[in-house]
This record gives C-alpha cells, sequence and structure tokens, in this order.
C-alpha cells in the first residue's frame, strides 16, 4: 500500500469513518472508496456487502479479480440504566467484540461491583453522552424506564444517527415516549427508528433472555440489509 493511501486510510479511520481499498490482483493497482461514496460506485453493491459484513473479501467483476480490504470502525454499544438486563447485556456485547459502556447517574446500580471492568458513567445523559461522541457505528440501548434518563438519552442518539437504537417498554409505554420526545422536537422519523419493545420476539422472560434478544436485533440491525431487518 503507497503511503499516501496509508495515511488517507488512516485518517478515515481515526474519524471513525469506513472505508475500503480495492486492490486490482493482477496489477496491484488500489483505489480507496469512502463510506459517503459508495453508494455512486460502480461496485457500490458488492462494497455496501462486505462492509455491511465488516469482512475483507475477493470478488470478480469486468473480468477482474478484485481484492476488497474493508476497514471498519469498531461498533460500540452505549447502554442507558445500570439494570439486571444490562449485566447480561455487557458480556453478551463484549463478547461480539463491541466497545461497550454504561449511564446511569443513579449511584446505587452504577456501581463498579455490578459492573467490573466496564466504563461506567455515574453522570445524567447530558453530561455523560457528549464526551463519548457516539457516532454512526453506534448501539443505543435505553433500559432505566425512567423517562428522566432515557428521553434525553434517544434525543441524543437522534441526533448522532446511531445505526441501532432501542428502548424497553411495551408499546402502550412507548406511544406516551414517542409524544413525549415529539414534544421535545423529536420527528415522526426519529420515533420510528426506535425500536420497541426493544429486542427481538423471542418469547424472552429473564434479563439474561431480553439481553440475547436485544444483541440479536442489534446484529440484524448491523449486518442484514435494510429491508431484512426491519
Amino acid at each position: 500500500m503507497k503511503l499516501a493511501t496509508l495515511s488517507e486510510v488512516n485518517a478515515e479511520r481515526t474519524a471513525r469513518r469506513p472505508v475500503v481499498v480495492i486492490t486490482d490482483v493482477a496489477n496491484g493497482e488500489q483505489r480507496i472508496v469512502k463510506a459517503a461514496d459508495i453508494a455512486a460506485d460502480p461496485l457500490g453493491a458488492d462494497l455496501a456487502r462486505q462492509l455491511r459484513m465488516g469482512k475483507s473479501g475477493m470478488i470478480e467483476a469486468g473480468g477482474k479479480k478484485l481484492f476488497l480490504n474493508v476497514y471498519a470502525p469498531t461498533a460500540r454499544l452505549v447502554i442507558i440504566g445500570a439494570v439486571h438486563i444490562s449485566q447480561a447485556l455487557v458480556p453478551l456485547a463484549r463478547s461480539l467484540d463491541y466497545d461497550v459502556v454504561v449511564v446511569d447517574p443513579r449511584t446505587a446500580f452504577a456501581s463498579p461491583e455490578r459492573f467490573p471492568d466496564v466504563p461506567l458513567f455515574a453522570d445524567w445523559p447530558d453530561v455523560a453522552l457528549p464526551p463519548l461522541k457516539v457516532d454512526h457505528y453506534t448501539a443505543f440501548a435505553a433500559l432505566t424506564h425512567d423517562p428522566k434518563i432515557d428521553d434525553p438519552a434517544l434525543l441524543h442518539a437522534f441526533e448522532r444517527d446511531c445505526f441501532y437504537i432501542g428502548a424497553l417498554g411495551s408499546r402502550k409505554t412507548h406511544a406516551k415516549r414517542g409524544e413525549r420526545l415529539k414534544a421535545q422536537g423529536a420527528s415522526d422519523a426519529d420515533i420510528a427508528r426506535i425500536h420497541a419493545p426493544i429486542g427481538l420476539a423471542i418469547g424472552a422472560v429473564s434479563p439474561s433472555e431480553i439481553a440475547v434478544a436485544i444483541m440479536a436485533e442489534i446484529t440484524a440491525t448491523l449486518r442484514l440489509p435494510k429491508e431484512r431487518a426491519a
């Protein structure tokens, strides 16, 4: 890889923007495709598929063998609420290589004893979230059931275009949540992005089962085409 290409790749990675380096296997020629340019690229479908899977791979196009080297940011999971579900969700997400943080201003819940070896922020969302630099490669799970905590956190997730936004609560609870959020400036499109009740419908009952349902839904949203993940 040429130094100029490497420098450009590193700049995109530092900014947590995905990039794909396309190499012609026959002659070694390379070009870079940034995330914003994938849709318009002649190889757009192939690039989108490899990026969605987070894997590099070989393709054939126009009679050429091309290696697509994918550089995607490490996915993050921001959990709002240091609750029992979160205790099950943290190790599950970490086993899938997510960078995980937990935010909860209630210090009785947000304690190192309950969440060892996990970045823990015992502050209100408006204080805790901005320094975290939440971005598109962040999954966001609001689990406190407390509007004073969940609502401002969800508004931040809308603003930062998280790839997944989920919230705990029944459909009735979610309807009330939607009205509160719209009164604070959220759009109908923002509300529609919330997965609520959170998690795939697998009949989950226990905190551990609910955590499995949540991670399954996050995985589907990250890996599947939009029409299949919906």
